[in-house]
């Protein structure tokens, strides 16, 4: 028995001990320019993880976010002024205006619809704070649906650092679905408490309430995915969609893409080719779940055909843009 609850002791110990090593730590904002592998890259966050400084950095030309090591690449440190001035062509810079230009009105911020030409739409779903389990209909349905058309099916999802920590059986099946080749995962920025009151109005409310902490919203959300083994995105969704000015360049400040929606199917919006459909999969919103399932089915022989496809978030943008 004692040998037993010695081998115990030094199990716990070295799980422990690997959790710890794994540990990211001085996560901060960090700006330069890089080239690695012919990509030009921007550099936006800088960390240590197994004894290591890393960059977390995003290819200006793919919007595709990366990881790093610092011995890999020699960065420039820039100010965030100077890149956007050096790399105002690029379709992640051109995205980032379009979405400054958008940032006036108190719902709906940021890039709201994809490439005209696209014969389907672009979907995300909301994964905010939730006691509910996440509905797993959605991605059922997705995967049965285009089973034989498009394989991995791509998903946006704009997860809450409150969803990722206290939903981690759903994360990992939606990992693992990932893993099969079954669906193509963009995690988008949707802060980490993703704070709401239903007594306040919606210009004190979400991320307006006055003293959030923007900083700690975005970068708490961004390495709580990094120590889940996920990559964030370059993407970002206002808590309900609520923003000013402000925030908005505050959030593009971070190097980061605010998305909204020209489709939210539970307020009864269409869904038209090119749309950024928005549901939400956190068990709160059945209304417009049910909606998307049927906007599924009514199209079924145009997904058979290959003529109403789900779009990839980050293709979707960079095709606007170049």
């Amino acid at each position: 028995m004692k040998r037993f609850v010695t081998i115990l002791f030094f199990i716990i110990i070295s799980i422990e001990h690997i959790q710890a090593q794994n540990t990211i730590y001085h996560y901060t904002v960090y700006y330069g320019s890089a080239r690695d592998q012919g990509q030009q890259l921007i550099i936006l966050r800088k960390f240590r993880q197994l004894n290591k400084t890393k960059y977390f950095a995003v290819n200006v030309n793919s919007l595709q976010t990366l990881l790093i090591d610092s011995t890999a690449v020699s960065v420039i440190p820039a100010t965030w002024y100077q890149l956007s001035t050096t790399f105002s062509k690029t379709p992640y810079y051109k995205a980032i205006a379009k979405a400054n230009a958008q940032s006036f009105s108190l719902q709906d911020a940021g890039l709201i619809h994809g490439f005209p030409k696209e014969q389907g739409i672009t979907l995300t779903i909301d994964l905010c704070p939730s006691h509910k389990p996440l509905d797993r209909s959605i991605f059922s349905s997705l995967v049965a649906a285009y089973a034989k058309v498009e394989q991995p099916v791509p998903v946006a999802l704009s997860i809450s650092g409150k969803f990722l920590l206290n939903h981690q059986n759903d994360i990992n099946w939606l990992k693992q679905l990932e893993i099969n080749g079954q669906i193509k995962i963009t995690w988008i920025n949707h802060t980490f408490t993703h704070y709401y009151s239903p007594k306040e109005p919606l210009a004190d409310n979400f991320l307006l309430k006055p003293g959030t902490n923007i900083s700690y919203e975005v970068l708490a959300l961004e390495k709580a995915l990094l120590s889940s083994g996920s990559l964030p995105s370059v993407f970002f969704r206002f808590p309900g969609l609520v923003s000013d000015n402000t925030v908005v360049q505050n959030i593009t400040g971070f190097g980061l893409i605010p998305i909204g929606s020209d489709a939210w199917l539970a307020k009864g919006q269409t869904a038209n080719n090119g749309s950024i459909v928005l549901i939400h999969g956190n068990g709160n919103e059945p209304l417009g779940v049910q909606d998307f399932i049927k906007l599924l089915n009514s199209n079924k022989n145009k997904v058979l055909k290959q003529q109403w496809l789900m779009y990839d978030l980050g293709e979707t943008v960079k095709d606007e843009f170049q």
